[in-house]
């Protein structure tokens, strides 16, 4: 379906379909909150891991001073 088809200028079309495309600067927004987003959530992946693997330090010390 072409610009002719609906009784309209190419150049016309060409405004209407940029007017509703989101531009660049949205989709870089769109995309840097998402990896902040992204960065948030693997941080706290990070400090749950790095606290168990303290606690599995912990234990592992505890249990290596133990007698038999």
């Amino acid at each position: 379906m072409g610009a002719s088809s609906l009784g309209v200028s190419a150049h016309s079309l060409y405004k209407w379909v940029k007017a509703v495309s989101p531009d660049r600067s949205e989709q870089q927004s769109k995309e840097l909150l998402e990896a902040k987003s992204e960065v948030l959530r693997l941080r706290a992946q990070l400090r749950r891991v790095e606290e168990e693997r303290d606690l599995l330090k912990k234990a592992a010390r505890y249990f290596a001073k133990e007698p038999e």
